[in-house]
């Protein structure tokens, strides 16, 4: 029932994990950052540049699973600076639209490579 989930339209993992696993209906998806699937490089830029990236990636990681972002049920959001809280919202509303999970936001002291967000999502149908 375990199935490993890749696509090269989001970066490889750049630790020892899956980009996601789906379980029976369930898809996770693991924690996002915002690196160019194209280049492997980070990109540079504000909270609202960054999280455009981070939520493309999971996008097209969920695509792979053949899912939609309608399909997600809950994220795990982590900020580097929780005063970044309304502008990241701002972008991340616009992925989701009507069809919102329940989410947490977190502020912590550091994220991979620097960053300014990371996401993770889980996925249901």
């Amino acid at each position: 029932m375990k199935k490993i989930v890749s696509t090269d339209n989001a970066p490889q993992a750049i630790g020892p994990y899956s980009q996601a696993v789906q379980y029976g209906d369930f898809l996770f998806v693991s924690g996002q950052i915002a690196i160019d699937p194209q280049t492997a490089n980070i990109i540079e830029g504000d909270i609202e540049v960054q999280t455009e990236q981070v939520l493309k990636n999971i996008a097209a990681i969920i695509e792979a699973a053949g899912m939609s972002l309608q399909d997600v049920v809950k994220c795990t959001c982590f900020l580097k600076d929780m005063n970044d809280f309304a502008r990241f919202n701002a972008v991340y509303e616009n992925y989701f639209g009507e069809s919102l999970p329940a989410r947490e936001t977190v502020e912590v002291s550091r994220l991979p490579k620097d960053v300014r967000v990371e996401v993770s999502a889980i996925c249901g149908k």
